[in-house]
């Protein structure tokens, strides 16, 4: 548990990394915003291809409480064991931001202003998590090999055809709103954004049982 957990903190810590760190650079060396967010999007999918191929034989690679959610709800981890897999997540996350700003010498405590909010935004965040979770469990049933390329290739596209550029990922919201850079969301925004984002995890757990069901674990 020890293990599964530490490789939890250092995969969530480094996602948070990723996001944070290469919207920094970015927003620093361009003042494009849609080059901005090629690049942010190319290096957080890039990190969760690496992170996922090599975590994901210890713990499962979740990095994200709405995966731990849906995983707990088909039965693939128990209530206690996911419930500690979350609190990790998100303080592993709010890690990576700082060390974030540690490595770009900017503020270490800062809280977003960034404004993300409306049904654009919301039912981005339920489409975007929904699409995530699901094409983890179909992966998982068909494709064990791919589950890293998958999930790091849906990140990177979703970045582009969602209009909240696809957080889909309560511990990614809870972090992100403590940094005022590129890819910060106000506070504020936050409690919907991860409402949404239960939401279409939710969703998709129900809809990926009925397509792809495991007899070992869903019977």
């Amino acid at each position: 548990m020890i293990k599964r957990l530490l490789a939890e903190a250092i995969g969530t810590a480094f996602l948070l990394i990723a996001v944070v760190g290469s919207g920094i650079m970015a927003e620093t060396l361009t003042g494009d915003t849609a080059l901005a967010l090629l690049a942010n999007a190319v290096a957080t999918g890039a990190a969760l291809v690496v992170l996922i191929t090599t975590l994901g034989p210890i713990s499962g690679a979740h990095f994200n409480p709405a995966v731990t959610l849906a995983m707990a709800l088909r039965r693939r981890i128990e209530p206690a064991e996911a419930a500690a897999y979350i609190l990790v997540q998100i303080g592993a996350g709010i890690v990576g931001v700082l060390l974030a700003h540690l490595m770009f010498e900017t503020a270490l405590l800062q809280v977003a202003s960034t404004e993300r909010t409306g049904p654009a935004q919301w039912s981005s965040e339920i489409i975007a998590s929904f699409g995530l979770v699901f094409f983890i469990f179909l992966s998982v049933r068909y494709r064990p090999d791919a589950v890293s390329w998958v999930v790091g290739l849906y990140i990177t596209g979703a970045y582009w055809f969602t209009a909240s550029t696809s957080f889909a990922n309560p511990a990614v919201t809870i972090a992100r709103s403590l940094t005022d850079t590129f890819s910060g969301i106000a506070p504020v925004h936050a409690p919907a954004f991860i409402l949404a984002q239960i939401i279409g995890a939710v969703l998709a757990t129900g809809v990926a049982a009925y397509l792809a069901p495991d007899p070992k674990q869903d019977a």
